[in-house]
């Protein structure tokens, strides 16, 4: 990496994709999404390139936009070097500038903007180093690694020296890892068969091509009426037989009593693996009390899209309130954060399972399973990446599977970088997409 580079181009821009046209994305809360992005683009003085991205679901993203411009002072004018020579501080310089975290703290809006900004900083770092983002993660010394990481209020649960531990694997053992994920890939479920504004014959229809290319695990979404989501759920487990995995998703429709009385006895006796996000993403007694319920029958309870921060991470998971981790790459701040989120998630032996449902969010969460397998966990048994098959080529590293598994990334940088012709087309409002009477 030539960290002598010095940032100092800054543009972000509003793209936003027509998704609900077609209600790819349509879930019990967010019936109309238009798939979105905050996008940045940062330069150097020689020139190089790093893409960051935040995900959103159209109204708002200029909101995004304009905060993370907010941070443009704090990053131009620095060299690569000096940024990732003082990381800890640097990223602290962006998620506790005194007057912007009262608009959080961490949390929200300026949690969002901080992540485009950090994923486009590593992205420019991994491409200057000509490795993918996974790899570059790998390659970097655990210790130091652990020094970039802001460990506030988590030392009553791991400290950084115990960090340390859990992110150091031997090299012959770390290679084995590499090249089993380049052999068989990593395993990965999809949810673009059971968006809940698609009709029967759609859910169907997707669901045995999906079979047909070798998916084993599937996700479907609930929350309209117990009839109804009887009704899909029998239709999905019909279609996918007895022996393959079924996953549902409440996008936080229900409290609560109507949680634990839609799925006992309804829907579990459809063998899900888990109910994602049953109830407000906040509420870590509701969903500690809803896993208890639920527990008896098999079925486990899954949340984090939603989940604000690695002090959120913390007390779901010290509290026994979720046993399937998800991670989003667009939530919280970055690298680093996800990575405490990752280690947090080993200490309570939770397997990480990222969100990936939004455009983009493919592309970015398989660097992430690929580190967690190849640095952290070193399982793939009862893990799997979100897939949804929606938008993928407009990107220029697109996320790529085989029978079911992610493929490992193998270009330089974090894969967010868009197709220059697909950022004109969907640049909102002045694209042609939106300025013309398409839409």
């Amino acid at each position: 990496m030539d960290s002598s580079e010095v940032i100092t181009g800054y543009e972000v821009e509003d793209i936003r994709f027509p998704t609900s046209s077609t209600m790819d994305g349509s879930d019990s809360i967010h019936t109309d999404p238009d798939y979105s992005l905050a996008y940045l683009t940062l330069t150097t003085d020689a020139g190089s390139r790093g893409y960051g991205m935040t995900f959103t679901l159209g109204a708002g993203t200029d909101l995004v936009v304009a905060t993370i411009k907010q941070f443009q002072d704090k990053v131009v004018g620095k060299s690569v070097g000096e940024i990732f020579g003082g990381y800890r501080a640097f990223y602290r310089s962006i998620t506790q500038a005194s007057q912007m975290r009262w608009l959080g703290p961490e949390k929200g809006i300026v949690h969002l903007a901080a992540a485009a900004l950090f994923n486009g900083i590593w992205d420019l770092a991994a491409r200057l180093a000509g490795k993918p983002l996974w790899q570059l993660v790998v390659d970097t010394d655990p210790a130091k690694l652990v020094s970039m990481v802001d460990w506030s209020y988590l030392g009553d649960v791991v400290t950084e020296e115990e960090a340390v531990q859990m992110l150091t694997v031997g090299e012959e053992e770390k290679q084995r890892r590499i090249r089993k994920l380049k052999d068989e890939g990593y395993p990965a479920y999809i949810t673009s068969v059971g968006w809940l504004g698609y009709p029967d014959d759609k859910v169907r229809a997707l669901t045995e091509e999906k079979l047909s290319e070798g998916w084993t695990a599937f996700k479907m979404k609930v929350g309209v009426n117990r009839e109804s989501d009887e009704r899909r759920a029998g239709l999905m487990r019909s279609l996918i037989g007895p022996d393959n995995t079924l996953m549902m998703d409440a996008n936080q429709i229900w409290d609560v009593p109507t949680t634990i009385s839609r799925m006992v006895p309804g829907l579990t006796k459809y063998n899900p693996l888990w109910i994602e996000e049953p109830t407000s993403p906040d509420d870590i007694l509701g969903h500690k009390a809803i896993s208890a319920a639920l527990e008896p029958h098999g079925v486990g309870v899954a949340t984090g899209e939603m989940c604000q921060n690695r002090v959120m991470f913390k007390q779901f998971l010290q509290s026994g309130a979720m046993q399937f981790c998800q991670i989003d790459s667009c939530r919280v701040a970055g690298v680093t954060e996800l990575l405490a989120i990752m280690v947090l998630a080993r200490r309570f032996n939770v397997p990480v399972v990222p969100h990936a449902g939004g455009v983009g969010l493919c592309e970015l969460v398989r660097h992430y399973s690929m580190i967690d397998y190849i640095m952290i966990s070193g399982e793939m048994e009862g893990r799997w990446c979100e897939f949804a098959d929606h938008l993928h080529e407009h990107f220029t590293d697109p996320a790529v599977t085989k029978a079911g598994r992610y493929l490992l990334p193998s270009l330089p940088g974090f894969s967010t970088r868009l197709k220059e012709e697909s950022a004109r087309y969907y640049s909102y409002p002045a694209g042609t997409c939106w300025s013309s009477d398409k839409v």
